[in-house]
C-alpha cells in the first residue's frame, strides 16, 4: 500500500506551527484536502498559503479548542465545506508551567488540563460522531513521552498526556467495529519555535546537553520525524493499528 491520502479530508488543530504545521504540510503533499486550525489566524493563513502555493488544497478554520462551542463548529464547518471528516489530526496544546508539585498554581493546572486534555475530549466527542455517520475515519492525538513516564516539575503537562494516552486508549476500543482508528504519538523533546535548543541554553546555561544527554540517540527530534510518524499511523499502511502510544523519541522511554 502507498502512503497517500489523495481525496482525504484532514483536520489539524495547532497547526500554525511547529508539528502542527509540518504535519499539515505533508497530509496536503500527499494529496489530501487539510483544514488548517490554529488560534492564531495570521499564522495559520501562512500555512494555507504555502500549502496552496505548493500546488496543493487547504482552508483555515479558526478554534480555540479549550471551548466545546469552538470545537462543535470546526467539525460543522469542515463538514459543511468538504463533506466530511476522514483523519483529524488532534495536536494543539501547552506546556504550562514548571514547579514542583505543591508549588503548581492552581490555575495552571486548570488552563493545562483544560487546553492539553479536555480539549482532546472535546474533538474526539465530535469527530466519533461525524465518523460513525459516514462510515469510518482516523484520529490520531498528540501525546508526548510525559504521558508515557514522569516528569519533575512538570506535574499539570503529564497529567494532560496521560490523560490523552488513557482517552485515546478507551475511545480506540470503544469504536474499533465502526471502522474508527484511534491513536496517540508521544514525541520526545522536538525542535521547533517552542523548543528551541539554543534559546534554553541561553537561558539556563546548558539545560539542552543535559536533556540530550538522556536520549539514547543523543539528539532533539525533528518536526519532520514526528509528522512522518503521523502519516504512517493515519496511512492505510497502519490499518491494523488502534489504541496504540507510540514513542518518537530516540529511544528515551526504552
Amino acid at each position: 500500500m502507498q502512503q497517500t491520502f489523495d481525496g482525504k479530508v484532514v483536520v489539524v488543530t495547532g497547526a500554525g506551527s511547529g508539528i502542527g504545521r509540518m504535519a499539515a504540510e505533508l497530509f496536503a503533499a500527499h494529496g489530501a484536502k487539510v483544514v488548517v486550525s490554529d488560534l492564531n489566524e495570521e499564522r495559520s493563513s501562512e500555512v494555507v498559503g504555502q500549502i496552496k502555493e505548493n500546488g496543493g488544497e487547504a482552508t483555515m478554520i479558526p478554534c480555540d479548542v479549550a471551548q466545546h462551542e469552538q470545537v462543535k463548529q470546526l467539525i460543522d464547518k469542515t463538514v459543511e465545506h468538504y463533506g466530511r471528516l476522514d483523519i483529524a489530526i488532534n495536536n494543539a496544546g501547552i506546556g504550562g508551567k514548571t514547579a514542583r508539585t505543591v508549588d503548581m498554581p492552581l490555575d495552571a493546572w486548570d488552563k493545562v488540563m483544560q487546553v492539553n486534555a479536555s480539549s482532546v475530549f472535546y474533538c474526539m466527542k465530535y469527530q466519533i460522531a461525524q465518523m460513525l455517520e459516514q462510515g469510518g475515519g482516523v484520529i490520531l492525538n498528540t501525546a508526548s513521552i510525559a504521558g508515557l513516564r514522569g516528569l519533575p516539575n512538570s506535574i499539570a503537562y503529564v497529567a494532560s498526556k496521560h490523560a490523552v494516552v488513557g482517552m485515546t486508549k478507551t475511545a480506540a476500543m470503544e469504536y474499533a467495529r465502526n471502522n474508527i482508528r484511534i491513536n496517540a504519538i508521544c514525541p520526545a523533546f522536538t525542535v521547533t519555535n517552542l523548543f528551541d535548543p539554543d534559546v534554553m541554553d541561553q537561558i539556563s546555561g546548558g539545560l539542552s546537553d543535559k536533556l540530550k544527554k538522556g536520549i539514547p540517540m543523543k539528539r532533539f527530534g525533528e518536526a519532520r520525524e514526528i509528522a512522518d510518524a503521523m502519516l504512517y499511523l493515519c496511512s492505510d499502511r497502519a490499518s491494523f493499528i488502534t489504541g496504540h502510544a507510540m514513542p518518537v523519541d530516540g529511544g528515551l522511554t526504552a
